[in-house]
């Protein structure tokens, strides 16, 4: 068995799960193997939706393969990446036992995840100084062995603080804990970062994998697409755990048209737009009153401390300006994560911002 293998449940390793209708592999012109009307909903467009959807379509493994460059085998697609998240943890770790490792503040499914599966949650906290937020990976490799930790996840760049981590310092923190833990790096926010994908280094480093999503700069939220890159044996692994239809027909052709040539140059463009307008809202809250502090970004919002916080939220909600609280975050009391809009939608913003503070 393969020290990947290992860290997977022992009661899952040679789990088939279900096996549904489209697993079979089976070909035909008449389908009468799973009990589907024969008949299209009056509603039905074209869609074929009375038929059930391909559980992990080879041409949509095989486009967001090389998206990301990676082998097809190597992709696992889901309902978004916060399935991913779930099915990791729930593969990996033994309820009540196996830990799993983040650094808050952080994307709160991580801890959700672990929550729900009964797996031990380890939290070494982000480190806040003059240069911004950072990840202590000395102190994480630590906390991972001594909690005989089953995953770590990395956000890099990291939600909502901003910054990425170099990718020299990821696989030394993945071959320190080679054979002992899964270091997950969630990439969800990657198009906006100067920071090289990790994806490519999986085949060198098993024990590593990346979280993707075309819910950010791809602009599919909605379609609810995202995936895990990882190494074939854990990929087929954490297939057998999923459900057994997880991508709707519909989702599926949005993304792959998304995935196109001819949209992806217009999604390069847009993040393009989105990194200057990050640099210039980054410039122009710098200089507001009401500020503490703008954090960088590597993503496509912004992170920023205010001397009351709760005034100017109320503020940009009577504008009709909503962004994101964090007071509730650990080590965040003072701040509202702010997503970079488009250029109008940023002017509105520092409009209100301005406005509140010719009032005072």
């Amino acid at each position: 068995m393969s020290s990947l293998l290992s860290l997977v449940r022992e009661d899952l390793r040679a789990f088939a799960g279900y096996s549904s209708a489209r697993r079979a592999g089976v070909t035909g012109s008449i389908w009468l193997n799973a009990n589907e009307s024969s008949w299209r909903n009056p509603a039905d467009a074209g869609l074929g939706a009375n038929r059930y959807p391909d559980p992990q379509p080879a041409s949509l493994r095989e486009r967001l393969g090389a998206v990301y460059g990676v082998r097809a085998e190597q992709v696992l697609v889901g309902r978004g990446s916060d399935e991913a998240i779930d099915l990791l943890v729930r593969a990996l770790c033994e309820p009540g036992r196996d830990a799993v490792v983040i650094a808050p503040p952080v994307f709160g499914m991580y801890a959700v995840s672990a929550r729900l599966q009964g797996a031990p949650l380890v939290e070494v906290p982000l480190v806040d100084d003059a240069a911004g937020f950072r990840s202590d990976l000395g102190a994480i490799g630590d906390a991972a062995l001594a909690s005989s930790a089953k995953l770590v996840f990395l956000c890099s760049p990291a939600n909502p603080t901003g910054q990425a981590i170099a990718a020299e310092d990821i696989l030394a923190l993945a071959r320190r804990l080679d054979g002992r833990c899964l270091v997950v790096v969630d990439e969800a926010y990657g198009e906006y970062s100067d920071q090289p994908s990790m994806a490519s280094c999986i085949d060198a480093q098993p024990n590593l994998a990346v979280l993707r999503t075309l819910s950010k700069a791809h602009a599919l939220a909605a379609a609810r697409i995202g995936c895990l890159l990882a190494a074939p044996e854990l990929i087929a692994v954490l297939r057998n755990c999923q459900a057994p239809y997880p991508l709707p027909s519909p989702c599926v052709q949005l993304a792959l048209a998304g995935l196109s040539e001819p949209a992806l140059v217009q999604t390069r463009s847009r993040v393009l737009t989105v990194r200057a307008e990050r640099e210039r809202l980054h410039h122009e809250l710098q200089g507001n009153p009401a500020v503490r502090r703008v954090y960088a970004s590597q993503g496509n919002y912004l992170l920023v401390r205010f001397h009351d916080a709760e005034s100017v939220f109320q503020r940009l909600l009577a504008a009709g300006v909503v962004v994101r609280d964090m007071r509730a975050s650990p080590q965040l009391g003072d701040a509202l994560r702010i997503s970079i809009g488009s250029p109008v939608e940023n002017d509105a913003l520092i409009q209100a911002l301005a406005s509140g503070r010719a009032a005072a």
